[in-house]
């Protein structure tokens, strides 16, 4: 119960600096104060603090946890399913149900800060991520093939979340992430 009371309270700080920064417009990284951060999630600043190190933490903390629980999700999926099946399932379940939130996702990925942000929760999921992956192919984590797999899927991602963000394509995120990924798992 515990661990779950720590997760809600990082996730209403994270909830909060991405509302106050969409709400204070185009600078409004730079416009948000930790003690407003801190007041809106209804929690002290000093509370704020054992939790995020900066604004840019704070507000591409759910990207991080969703990167985290990737090798997770691709280890549940059924142990017959093809690698390339069950890497795109994985990812879709993590990253698109429920769809991002545009607002969000357009401000970690043009703000500089934040993509360098965004860019380390997915480097740290690449290892989890190979070693769910070498875990499918009967291998070894340290082996290259599941690292170049991570990163290429980790990859993926993020030009997915640029592809919607930036094109006309109406169809939903799962859809495009299911392309970008299939590139990937079938050169």
């Amino acid at each position: 119960m515990r661990t779950r009371n720590k997760q809600a309270t990082r996730e209403a700080i994270s909830a909060a600096a991405l509302r106050l920064a969409l709400e204070k417009g185009p600078e409004g990284l730079a416009l948000v104060r930790v003690r407003d951060i801190a007041e809106a999630a209804g929690v002290a600043p000093r509370t704020y603090n054992n939790y995020f190190s900066s604004r840019e933490e704070a507000i591409c903390a759910f990207q991080a946890d969703q990167a985290r629980r990737l090798g997770r999700a691709l280890s549940a999926r059924p142990a017959g399913e093809p690698l390339d099946e069950a890497v795109i399932a994985a990812v879709t379940e993590v990253f698109a149900d429920p769809e991002p939130d545009r607002g969000g996702l357009k401000m970690i990925m043009s703000t500089p800060s934040l993509q360098g942000e965004a860019l380390k929760a997915f480097a740290m999921a690449e290892e989890p991520l190979a070693a769910a992956i070498a875990e499918r192919l009967g291998g070894d984590a340290g082996e290259l093939r599941p690292a170049v797999l991570a990163a290429a899927v980790a990859g993926a991602v993020r030009v997915a979340g640029r592809h919607w963000l930036d094109s006309t394509d109406p169809r939903p995120f799962a859809e495009i992430l299911a392309e970008a990924l299939r590139q990937v798992l079938h050169p």
